[in-house]
């Protein structure tokens, strides 16, 4: 029998106690000996899918940089006669899980020039880098790269395909059914 101070009135009991919790916390747990136990469990026991996508604070983080850097591009505060003479639209920022690099996309409006607007983006990294250290308040600045927004290609690609002979003659064949 176990005292208020922890200690056992039979040394016995505290053994046998002592046995019986090694072995219920020893023994595999309700999902059997296949559990996922490696590199997916994180702190206090909580799991974490490998494919679950980022966290909700590197989603937020990634949201005030994209707020942050737009304002700039969009106020004129990087002088760069590129980046002045073209508008740029920032539709996403992907941060890492330890929020130590920042992966933004950018596309100048209407498409042209995108590799003169990405070698300036490139040419102003550090100043940008700066602003978004003061205006966004982390514990480090991010790194941050930039890249091509290419998803209005591929949106165009998949339209292109819905569009062909072949998939409208599908979908009015399922539309009979």
């Amino acid at each position: 029998m176990l005292r208020e101070g922890g200690a056992s009135s039979n040394t016995g009991e505290n053994i046998e106690a002592r046995r019986d919790w090694i072995i219920r916390w020893s023994l595999p747990r309700a999902g059997g000996a296949d559990d996922d136990l490696g590199e997916n469990v994180m702190a206090r026991g909580h799991h974490r899918e490998s494919n679950a996508g980022p966290s909700q604070r590197a989603l937020r983080v990634g949201e005030l940089i994209r707020h942050a850097l737009s304002d700039m591009l969009t106020r004129g505060d990087v002088h760069d006669p590129v980046l002045e003479g073209h508008l740029v639209t920032v539709p996403e920022v992907r941060m890492t899980a330890d929020l130590r690099l920042a992966t933004i996309y950018v596309m100048p409006l209407g498409g042209r020039d995108i590799q003169q607007v990405l070698d300036a983006l490139e040419r102003n990294k550090r100043f940008l880098r700066g602003e978004i250290a003061h205006r966004v308040n982390l514990k480090f600045a991010p790194e941050i790269r930039f890249r091509v927004d290419e998803r209005f290609d591929e949106a165009e690609r998949i339209e292109k395909l819905l569009r062909t002979p072949a998939v409208q003659r599908d979908l009015k064949q399922e539309d009979k059914e």
